[in-house]
């Protein structure tokens, strides 16, 4: 059996819930779930319940995750809409500042215009402004950032030509990252009628052709992150289904079986998994650290089975090529065949370049 070893992946955009929902998924299960996955540090977004827009909620989720995180991690700020202050006194303390320009799962929606250039003239970083929005948003998000020279990352671009409009703002001098979703690359509309409300997220899922324009363009993509979004069974099959899906543990699997039909060299893989990820968030891989991946014959992913506590994926029946076997992060074998080597609390902050 051939082994690879890889660097780590580092996974920019996931929502662990807790606080608030933690029969969602905790740190504890959620960190576990990135190790599985060949995952060493996670970015974990603000829309918690409370949201981590203020100094108490996020020194509350620091103290969360330096208990139980397995993987390393960073945190995010979120803004809503009205407090901008005691956001720019946090901003050495956060990875980046998370927008939410339109409705997706919690309540941080902010539009307000003169909030937004008030908050894209002011933010100091050093981490960027990370935004979740549709096409129109990021249209206005891209202006702002030209306008006061402002570094913005757009999280989950939900369709293929808004690739086409970020590369225009970069031409024209914008400093502007973005990121896709395995989800939007190995998933279409025609799979609702399997999935039903598991197939439901924010962005939604694009048609086969959009699907195949993403894979055509993905030059112009600078990360893939998984925006893991955990909902229970229970939840997704309720009335009222929220959006999201979990991704943590799927992702390293899917773009090897891309590699494996040269659709994606792994070199390309590992810029988009790890190094792209790193860069835009002028973060440090965590020392002494890889995965190592059994390969072989192509197999299925399962529907069910995994460590994310929600216990299911999307992506089940997807033929994938890779197994993870074993993790080494900063030194210790964090995780090996499918067993968490490390105690609650190995998980550290990752360290900022410079």
């Amino acid at each position: 059996m051939t082994m690879l070893i890889l660097p780590g992946l580092v996974d920019a955009h996931v929502h662990l819930r807790e606080p608030g929902a933690p029969h969602k998924e905790d740190i504890l299960s959620g960190t576990r779930a990135a190790l599985a996955g060949g995952v060493v540090g996670i970015l974990d977004m603000p829309n918690n319940t409370p949201p981590t827009v203020t100094a108490d909620a996020l020194f509350d989720k620091q103290r969360r995750f330096q208990r139980q995180a397995v993987s390393d991690y960073g945190l995010f700020l979120g803004f809503d809409g009205e407090h901008l202050d005691p956001v720019l006194r946090l901003a050495a303390e956060a990875v980046g500042l998370k927008l939410y320009l339109d409705e997706t799962f919690g309540d941080l929606t902010t539009r307000e215009p003169g909030a937004l250039a008030r908050l894209f003239e002011a933010w100091p970083g050093p981490g960027p402004v990370a935004i979740h929005g549709e096409s129109p948003s990021i249209a206005m998000a891209l202006a702002l950032a030209r306008r006061y020279g402002q570094r913005l990352h757009v999280c989950h671009v939900p369709h293929p030509d808004d690739l086409l409009a970020i590369d225009a703002a970069r031409q024209a001098g914008a400093e502007v990252t973005c990121e896709v979703t395995p989800h939007h690359l190995f998933l279409d509309s025609t799979a609702l009628e399997r999935l039903g409300p598991y197939g439901q997220m924010k962005p939604p899922l694009v048609s086969p052709d959009d699907v195949a324009r993403f894979w055509e363009r993905l030059d112009l993509v600078d990360a893939v992150a998984s925006d893991h979004a955990p909902h229970s069974r229970a939840e997704k099959e309720s009335a009222q289904p929220p959006p999201g899906v979990p991704g943590l543990e799927t992702t390293l699997p899917l773009l090897l079986g891309a590699v494996d039909e040269g659709r994606l060299s792994l070199e390309r893989m590992q810029s988009l998994t790890h190094h792209g990820p790193l860069q835009i968030y002028g973060l440090r891989a965590p020392e002494d650290s890889w995965v190592e991946v059994e390969l072989g014959d192509p197999y299925a992913l399962s529907e069910a089975g995994y460590q994310t506590r929600c216990g299911w994926s999307p992506f089940g029946g997807q033929q994938v090529v890779g197994r993870v076997r074993r993790v080494r992060l900063r030194g210790a074998v964090a995780w090996e065949d499918g067993t968490c080597r490390v105690a609650p609390g190995y998980g550290r902050p990752l360290v900022r370049v410079g």
